[in-house]
Parts: C-alpha cells; sequence; structure tokens
C-alpha cells in the first residue's frame, strides 16, 4: 500500500509499506476514505516529540470503509463507513468507564497517561496511523463509529479529532451565560473552540494569534473579535484593558508546545531544550483570565517538566482544566449540532491533496501558505464520495 513514511525531522514521503494485516480477533482493516493533517502532527515532523521512529506513518485523524474484520468483531461490518477516533480505547477499564476515552488504561503500555493514539510515536503505543490507503483498527467493536448517512463525509472526518477538541475545550471551561471567552490559537482546534464557546452561551469570544489569514478565517467562521498579538506590547494587560480591568472569564490554550510570540519561550523549548516546547500560550491564558476564572488547555505539551507559572494560578484561584479531547463521548451531540446546522465542520478545509503529495502538503501546512487552514489527504484508492453518502 502507498503510506506516509517519516523519515526524520522535516522528510516526509510517500512509499510503499505492507498492507496492515488482522493481528488480534477484534481487529479490522480499514481502507482510508480521507484522512487530515493535524497540528499536533507538525510536532512529529518538527522532531519534537520522543521516540518518533523512522518509518512511522502518521495519522490520528481518519475515515474509511472497513475492508476485512476479526473473528471477535461485531459491532461493524465490512463495508461499513467509519469514522476512527484518534484515541485508541479498549471501552471496559476504569478510564473508559468514566467515559475518559483519551486516558485507556490498557492501550498503552508504554505510559500512564494518555492511552493509544494512532500514528503518534512510540509514547503513544506505536500504532501507525491512517495517512495511508489501509490502516489496522484495534478494539474495533467500540473504537470505529458507523458514520451516519445524513453526515456528509468531509465532516465526518473532522470529528476524529479536531472538531471533539474544540468542543471539550470549551466544555471543559465550564462556560456560563454570558462569560467572556479567550481562545490563543487560530488554528483548527481554535476555530472549533471559539464556534463552541457560543454554543455553550459565550457573551464574548476572542481568538489570539499571529497570522493574519487565520485571524481572518476565524473571525468570519466563528463570528468573534480577533487580536493580533504581534500588535500588542503585553497579552494579559490588553487582555484586561478589553475587559474592563478583570480579565477574561475562561481562557483556552489551543496551541501548545510550539507557540510563537516570546523569545525566551522559543530559545528555552524549542532549542535548548530545558522544557518540553515553549508556554506562551498557557503563561498568557492564566494571566490573562480573571480571578476565580478557568483555563482550559487542549494544546499539546511534551510530557517532561514546563515552566509554568503556577504561582499565578494558585493566588489567583483559578481552575486548570485539561485532557486529550475524549472523541466518542462527544459525538452524539456534535451530530445534531451538524444536523441543526450550528456547525459546519467542512468548511475549514482549504486543501485536498493527493497521498502521493503527502512532503507537499506538510511543507504548505507547516509553512502556513497558501492560506491553509486544514488539509485532507486522498489516498489514490479512496472510496468514491458517492458511494459512501
Amino acid at each position: 500500500m502507498l503510506a506516509m513514511n517519516f523519515r526524520g525531522p522535516y522528510r516526509v514521503r510517500a512509499e510503499q509499506k505492507p498492507d496492515p494485516q488482522i493481528e488480534h480477533p477484534n481487529d479490522a482493516i480499514v481502507r482510508v476514505s480521507r484522512s487530515c493533517i493535524c497540528g499536533s502532527d507538525l510536532h512529529l515532523y518538527h522532531g519534537l516529540v520522543p521516540d518518533t521512529r523512522v518509518g512511522m506513518t502518521f495519522g490520528h485523524e481518519f475515515t474509511g470503509v472497513v475492508e476485512e474484520v476479526g473473528p471477535s468483531v461485531q459491532n461493524v461490518k465490512v463495508g461499513d463507513h467509519v469514522l476512527v477516533p484518534f484515541n485508541i480505547f479498549c471501552g471496559s477499564c476504569f478510564f473508559c468507564q468514566k467515559e475518559l476515552y483519551s486516558n485507556c488504561h490498557n492501550t498503552n503500555p508504554e505510559a500512564t497517561a494518555v492511552g493509544g493514539i494512532y500514528g503518534y510515536s512510540h509514547t503513544t503505543g506505536g500504532y501507525d496511523g491512517g495517512q495511508a490507503e489501509f490502516v489496522r483498527v484495534p478494539l474495533a467493536d467500540v473504537n470505529p463509529t458507523v458514520i451516519p448517512r445524513d453526515i456528509h463525509p468531509d465532516d465526518a472526518v473532522l470529528l476524529t479529532d479536531a472538531c471533539p477538541t474544540g468542543y471539550q475545550a470549551a466544555e471543559m471551561g465550564e462556560i456560563k451565560q454570558g462569560d467572556t471567552v479567550v481562545v490563543f490559537g487560530a488554528g483548527p482546534v481554535g476555530i472549533f473552540a471559539a464556534k463552541s464557546a457560543w454554543l455553550m452561551g459565550a457573551g464574548r469570544v476572542i481568538v489570539v494569534d499571529h497570522v493574519e489569514y487565520r485571524l481572518e478565517f476565524v473571525k468570519n467562521f466563528a463570528q468573534c473579535e480577533v487580536v493580533n498579538f504581534r500588535e500588542v506590547d503585553d497579552m494579559a494587560i490588553h487582555i484586561k484593558k478589553m475587559t474592563d480591568w478583570l480579565g477574561a472569564d475562561v481562557c483556552i490554550d489551543a496551541v501548545g508546545c510550539e507557540a510563537a510570540g516570546s523569545a525566551m519561550q522559543r530559545l528555552t523549548g524549542r532549542y535548548l531544550k530545558w522544557q518540553a516546547g515553549t508556554t506562551t500560550a498557557l503563561h498568557w491564558a492564566i494571566n490573562s483570565v480573571r480571578k476565580g476564572g478557568t483555563v482550559s488547555i487542549v494544546g499539546v505539551y511534551g510530557p517532561p517538566y514546563n515552566l509554568v507559572p503556577i504561582g499565578n494560578a494558585l493566588n489567583k484561584g483559578i481552575t486548570m482544566r485539561m485532557n486529550q479531547a475524549s472523541v466518542k463521548r462527544h459525538l452524539p451531540r456534535l451530530f445534531e449540532h451538524i444536523r441543526a446546522g450550528n456547525l459546519e465542520p467542512r468548511k475549514i478545509i482549504t486543501h485536498r491533496v493527493p497521498l502521493e503529495e503527502v512532503s507537499d502538503a506538510y511543507h504548505i501546512f507547516s509553512s502556513k501558505l497558501d492560506n491553509c487552514i486544514k488539509t485532507i489527504l486522498v489516498p489514490p484508492r479512496a472510496p468514491r464520495l458517492e458511494t459512501l453518502h
């Protein structure tokens, strides 16, 4: 099969790899119809995630048609068009029973925190991802969700990660009616977090970034205010000026470990590796939220230590909530929002690229060229759209 192949930092290509096989009675083999490049894939691409091995296939956002199932699979069948959450989870452990699917206890022997994730280095289990023609889906009785006939396939692929992650970011903010919400980051997750904030009762939504085309996009997509941090001397003071000197009720960090905006953070996190990435957006969130407010974190950070102003968080009495999104828990509600016209996830798709050109696709997305917001990769043997919808 053709698959994206990691050859080292900033070096990916489409190459032939062996087709995946059924390895366990509860496995399925899925023929990929669509896969995405995620902002967190760029952390791998840039060489920032430990134990990202040469030869790995990335991609944790994908949909496809079930080609083969193991003998114990009962809940999906050959021919089903499914979306596959980026979390790999067992459905039965202590954490899955609490719908904390991203923290599954049984799918990642390498860690005690996050569960398994497709195509995200051996720190999350070493599973190959979906930027390929075929992918092995373990625990197929609980992981995939059959795509309803009235949900567009392009909406469905964005329900594997980006949209539920933005939605959970807003949910963890515990937004109350009329709250002011500030979202740091105007990538796909930040865009969906801003849109979701309105669904949860926000009275004002502000998005902070420095890429003008992304700010223009989110302003139109989420009907929010925007701030270019390159035009601001001190972000916390600026947000306080915008909020009668109180600060925002809720701040959402949708950036993570590669945030721009601070030369010192870039030096200590990106180049000297004294911390697990830059924590600029997290500093801004903690310092911009009001006393007693809430900071929600969905931006990806590495597991070692970070330079975080925890004293400020303590003295302000803020609540901090964070996690990888438990995608499966959100799907029923997100289907309802799409059917009602409250969400149209596919509108953020700006680029549709053949899998054969994956190297160019990563370069465009990483370098923020051609007004790129979200890229869909289409494998050469992807099922035709009219046969799926």
